[in-house]
């Protein structure tokens, strides 16, 4: 499965994928990116999506720091993906 590959069936068979990519070393981490992963992600455009894969590839201590707003990312895509994984809804 590609990430071009946009069809409902396709988005939610990676949905489920990523769901054991977002089990991390500590609990709080894994928490956020399935609340992110239940909410937001089968709405979320193509390109928001792939950049959620990109920030399961990110070390466990850099994406909590970056999740508790200790630091950034310094790429403005994964910024903005951060702020949206780190909001309450």
């Amino acid at each position: 499965m590609t990430m071009a590959d946009d069809t409902p069936d396709s988005v939610v068979a990676l949905q489920r994928k990523l769901r054991w990519q977002c089990r991390r070393g500590m609990k709080e981490l894994d928490l956020v990116l399935v609340r992110y992963l239940d909410r937001h992600f089968i709405a979320a455009s193509a390109s928001e999506r792939h950049n959620f894969v990109r920030l399961l590839e990110v070390e466990d201590d850099q994406l909590w720091a970056w999740l508790l707003g200790r630091s950034h990312p310094q790429d403005p895509q994964l910024d903005a993906l951060v702020q949206r994984v780190r909001s309450p809804d």
